[in-house]
């Protein structure tokens, strides 16, 4: 007997694949099997990224590997994934390209140099792909979240109350944490057609941080 072929997804199924966006072999090989199993890529959203504790100290002191990793995954890696899905947009007539940055990008903050040079760079890759394909109908933006209520904070508020409070009162002029949902509500915006004439910019969602 022969088995029957695996029936298509459904349009609305969550599927997860592991890979190594450094890897440009399995970056290729995931977007060939995604576009094998669901038709095609109508929206890129890059947000593999590495922040490891390693990193949380001045640049100087900084290991040459870990500054290499850092920028092979927050940086090539976007580049490696964008570029295995730009032919897939054109021949489709368009499509929507979206990075994942940071504020760090923007503004400098203590021991976080090599981070914010990685989404510093990304914004110069989001820029000059906007350029780039802007005449293919591909739509590549930006969004720079603030401090969002993610885990490592939750811990931070519930270990440090009083000096969580402190920090969210100097840095942040709406008075709280952000919530993941509220980054995902701009990432959905730009996933859409509405925007169609928002090309090469940075939203940046961070409760003002930036703006004082």
């Amino acid at each position: 007997d022969v088995a029957p072929a695996p029936a298509a997804p459904a349009k609305d199924r969550l599927e997860i694949h592991r890979c190594d966006v450094a890897d440009e072999n399995a970056v290729n090989s995931l977007v060939a099997d995604v576009v094998r199993r669901r038709g095609g890529i109508d929206v890129l959203v890059n947000n593999a990224v590495i922040q490891p504790v390693a990193s949380f100290v001045p640049l100087h002191e900084i290991p040459a590997d870990l500054w290499r990793k850092m920028f092979e995954v927050n940086v090539t890696g976007y580049a490696l994934v964008a570029k295995a899905v730009v032919p897939i947009m054109r021949a489709q007539g368009g499509g929507r390209i979206i990075h994942i940055g940071s504020q760090l990008a923007h503004v400098t903050f203590a021991k976080r140099a090599l981070y914010g040079l990685t989404k510093a760079a990304l914004l110069h890759l989001t820029k000059s792909m906007a350029h780039e394909l802007g005449k293919d109908n591909i739509l590549v933006n930006s969004v720079s979240p603030g401090p969002i209520r993610t885990q490592p904070l939750i811990d931070r508020e519930r270990t440090d109350p009083e000096g969580m409070a402190r920090r969210i009162e100097q840095y942040l002029p709406v008075g709280r944490l952000g919530e993941a949902s509220e980054i995902a509500d701009v990432v959905l915006f730009l996933a859409t057609d509405a925007p169609a004439f928002l090309q090469g910019e940075d939203i940046c969602v961070d409760g003002g941080y930036t703006k004082h």
